[in-house]
């Protein structure tokens, strides 16, 4: 059974202004379908093409033979993840367990903020920033390229996408003014709660 790109949970244009239509076309429609065709491809045929995602990154990571799995394979985990990270009129402020446990790890929201902005800013070309959970403590962690929490122990409860493509045609080089809009007016905190909860 073949890999499908799993749908957006809002329109196209629903995170507008902060991300653009015109981004969300080129992101989801091009370089998200890309990773589900060259993952189809890889597995054609072979015994992988019937295994779940997340079985199928676990037994690739750090493979060799199977690096071009790994990282479409890790790409569709990410970007379906990082898609659900996010939701129109998001930011604000989180409640319950994840906002104890924001307090908790970084001291407060703002802190946590400017912790999560620095990670971020600071991945060295194309990767992501993470809040995760790791031995019943909330960490911000970033990885680069294709890399997730999940191969390292950790569950992963929100990420940001600081490839260029994520970001270029609305914010160009500006990263950090693309992070700062993420943290303040994008985060879905109900989908980390949900992760959180799971965990």
């Amino acid at each position: 059974m073949a890999f499908e790109l799993p749908p957006l949970p809002y329109a196209q244009d629903a995170l507008a202004p902060y991300i653009s239509a015109n981004t969300l076309s080129f992101h989801y429609g091009k370089h998200h379908q890309a990773y589900v065709t060259n993952l189809n491809n890889l597995v054609k045929d072979t015994p992988n093409a019937d295994k779940p995602l997340e079985e199928l990154i676990k037994e690739s990571a750090g493979d060799a033979a199977k690096v071009g799995i790994f990282n479409n394979a890790g790409q569709i985990w990410n970007h379906t993840f990082f898609w659900n990270s996010m939701k129109p009129a998001g930011g604000g402020k989180p409640t319950g367990d994840v906002a104890s446990g924001i307090d908790k790890a970084f001291g407060s929201l703002d802190a946590f903020k400017e912790e999560f902005k620095k990670t971020a800013v600071g991945q060295f070309g194309s990767g992501w920033a993470w809040l995760v959970l790791e031995n019943g403590a909330l960490k911000i962690t970033k990885t680069p390229n294709a890399d997730l929490p999940m191969v390292h122990g950790q569950t992963a409860l929100l990420t940001i996408d600081v490839w260029e493509h994520a970001y270029y045609l609305d914010y160009q080089n500006r990263r950090p003014d693309f992070v700062q809009t993420f943290l303040d007016s994008l985060v879905n905190w109900d989908f980390v709660a949900k992760n959180l909860a799971a965990a």
